[in-house]
This record gives C-alpha cells, sequence and structure tokens, in this order.
C-alpha cells in the first residue's frame, strides 16, 4: 500500500433530481458555479493536491462530463483563428489536467455501490473520493488538508464541518475525540441522526481518503433502503479494524447540490471575481439585496 494519494474517485452517477428540469438531459456536475462547471472545480482541487490519476463513475446521460474533459478540436482551432488566445488556452488547460477515465454505475445503488466501482482502478493504494455537490473554498485546498492528516497518521481520513442546529440530522455525523486542533479520531459513526441523538455538532461532508481495504468492508455491507449501500455503514464495518480521523476543514463549505447552496455560491464566487466582483455588487446594491 502507498503512502501517497496518487488517484481519487469522483462518483457522478447521480440523477440529480434536487435540479429538475435542468438535470433531465444534462449531468447536475456540468451546472455553471460562474463560468466553470462544478465537477471542474473539484478535479483542480485534487491535482492542487498531488493527485495524478483520476476515475470518474458515470451513468447515462452522462456524456457532457466526458466531452468536456477531452479536446475540443474544432472550438481550439476556431478560438487560435480568432485570435482568441487567452480562451484557448483556458480550453486546452481542461483536457490536459489530469490522466481521466470512466467508469459506468449501471445501477444507483448507493454511495457505497459507486465506490465500489473503482476496486481496479484503485488497486493496493490509498485514494481520495471526491463529490462535486461540495464546493469548499479556501486557502488551501480542502483535499490537501486531508492529505497532510493521512500522511501524518496513515489511516482514512473525512472531512467533516460543524453544522449547528437541527440541520445536523440531514448529515452522517461523527462521535470524536479532538487529537490535535481540528483534527479528531473517531469512536463511531451515525447516519442522519436526529437532533437530540446527534453525538456532535460535526457533519461529514463530500470528502474522503480511503484505504483499499474499503472495498472489502463495502462488499460485507447490508444493503438498506432500495437496496442502497451506503458508505457510511462501511466506514463502520473498517472503523472496527483502523483508526479513522476526520478533519474540520479551514474554508468555507457550499453545498451546491442544493438550489439555495447553489443560487449562494454562484454570488459569492461571483464577488470574488476581478472581472465581475465591483459591477455585481454595484448590481446586488440596486436590488437592494433582494428586499
Amino acid at each position: 500500500m502507498t503512502n501517497k494519494i496518487r488517484k481519487a474517485v469522483f462518483p457522478a452517477a447521480g440523477l440529480g433530481t434536487r435540479f429538475l428540469p435542468a438535470t433531465k438531459a444534462s449531468p447536475k456536475e456540468m451546472l455553471p458555479l460562474v463560468d466553470k462547471p462544478l465537477i471542474q472545480y473539484v478535479i483542480e482541487e485534487s491535482v492542487a493536491s498531488g493527485v495524478e490519476s483520476i476515475l470518474i463513475i458515470t451513468g447515462r446521460d452522462k456524456a457532457a462530463i466526458e466531452n468536456h474533459f477531452d479536446i475540443s478540436f474544432e472550438l481550439e482551432q476556431l478560438l487560435k483563428e480568432r485570435g482568441k488566445n487567452d480562451l484557448f488556452e483556458q480550453v486546452r488547460a481542461i483536457s490536459d489536467i489530469a490522466h481521466i477515465s470512466y467508469t459506468r454505475q449501471k445501477q444507483a445503488l448507493g454511495l457505497g455501490h459507486a465506490i465500489h466501482q473503482a476496486k481496479d482502478f484503485v488497486g493496493n493504494e490509498s485514494f481520495a473520493v471526491l463529490l462535486a455537490d461540495d464546493i469548499v473554498d479556501g486557502e488551501k485546498p480542502a483535499l490537501q488538508q486531508m492529505v497532510e492528516v493521512f500522511e501524518k497518521y496513515q489511516a482514512p481520513v473525512i472531512a467533516t464541518m460543524q453544522v449547528a442546529g437541527k440541520d445536523i440530522s440531514r448529515f452522517g455525523v461523527i462521535d470524536a475525540n479532538e487529537v490535535e486542533p481540528n483534527v479528531f479520531k473517531i469512536k463511531d459513526m451515525v447516519e442522519k441522526p436526529s437532533f437530540a441523538d446527534a453525538p456532535s455538532d460535526l457533519a461529514i461532508i463530500g470528502r474522503y481518503i480511503f484505504t483499499p481495504d474499503i472495498f472489502q468492508a463495502i462488499e460485507q455491507t447490508t444493503p438498506g433502503s432500495g437496496g442502497e449501500i451506503q458508505i457510511t455503514d462501511a466506514m463502520r464495518i473498517l472503523l472496527k479494524k483502523r483508526p479513522f480521523y476526520a478533519v474540520k476543514l479551514a474554508g468555507k463549505r457550499h453545498d451546491a447540490g442544493d438550489k439555495l447552496g447553489f443560487l449562494k455560491a454562484t454570488v459569492e464566487f461571483a464577488l470574488k471575481r476581478d472581472d465581475l466582483g465591483e459591477e455585481f455588487r454595484q448590481y446586488l446594491r440596486l436590488l437592494n439585496l433582494g428586499e
């Protein structure tokens, strides 16, 4: 088992029902956050964190993802002919970003099942899993923060954030002891507990670093509702055999898989842009912030 995180897996086979009808024929992962699709932000994060090879788990009607990360000869030729060199460089950089492979999850049987499709790709290496729904905006890439903890403890690492009040029941939640600032050793995990039963206010979000024995744990996991294999259940099986750690990420997490979260992320990312921010800020002031 290698100690370096070289590979990352991106489950992207979901139906995107929270964004219907926009996702009826277009992948949710391709929704644009200002001018880049969600999945590109997360792939850029993984590459900035040292990832070299990427496997995207797709499904039916997801060809737009493959097309986006492929060379677009006609578009590139047109941009060069029209002297739009900056745009040409942007477009070409997308196809050169990393070595990307694809495989299909033929049935939507849960996140655990999706991750299991990467077994042959991963081999005997530890690897990262990133969900495009979660966009983390911070000075240091979210995955890099986790890689540093993995390299120190040589154990699986999950990302967590504090969630106040009853919203905690929407997440998997950890029961853990803090072993250093913002790093926790996990005792247990609970999937979507009631507010009263939540063991902490630390919710699991869409970043994971797994050791390869997670696949055996997934194979031992009993399917739940709808035949789905939940990754939290598989992690609890593995937790009995090896330590697990969690990192409270530095940076702001946006739930871009939710309509309101996506709108908030769009506004905040636009306001940070040198080419858009000031004019957009003036526009929002004219609206009196929606009042």
